[in-house]
């Protein structure tokens, strides 16, 4: 028997790095997944745009942590209200009919993941923005103080040094 015409399979691929160890998902599934996942966050940057451009942004922000860190910094024009205080509080404060972008500290932290739960859970349509006070601080936008306005330089890790938009 002569084998010199069958053509063999080559082997299904396997993955040598932990990245494909798991393949990606189809396109339909990564869409409905990414799309998905901006109906539930904003980044610091697109929030302090739409705070900066005046009139009405469509949404209210609120910082879900204690006094001390209020005090400390939160972005100007938010609303103060603690995790632990929004379901006493929040129908006071806030209007069912606007959204609500919460915040906490930073990554590390998922005190405004809790506060988008506890608001979502009292009929609240509401995002929680990445990345908290810590990287709108270190993005270089005005934050207030007990003591008043401050900015810090733009880290450079965060954001682009010599352009308003990073182009993301």
């Amino acid at each position: 028997m002569n084998n010199t015409n069958t053509q063999l399979s080559a082997p299904a691929p396997t993955a040598t790095n932990s990245v494909l160890r798991v393949p990606p998902a189809s396109p339909a599934a990564a869409a409905a997944y990414f799309g998905a996942s901006l109906a539930f966050h904003a980044d610091v940057s697109d929030v302090a745009s739409a705070l900066a451009a005046g009139g009405d942004p469509g949404f209210v922000v609120v910082d879900s942590r204690s006094t001390a860190s209020w005090d400390q910094g939160h972005i100007p024009g938010a609303v103060h209200l603690p995790t632990t205080l929004i379901p006493e509080q929040a129908e006071a404060l806030l209007d069912k009919s606007v959204p609500v972008v919460t915040y906490c500290w930073g990554p590390g932290c998922n005190g405004a993941t809790r506060a988008a739960l506890a608001l979502a859970q009292l009929g609240f349509q509401v995002k929680e923005m990445l990345g908290g006070f810590e990287y709108w601080a270190r993005e270089g936008f005005e934050f207030e103080t007990w003591e008043g306005s401050e900015r810090r330089a733009t880290d450079a890790l965060t954001a682009p040094l010599d352009a308003e938009d990073c182009g993301c």
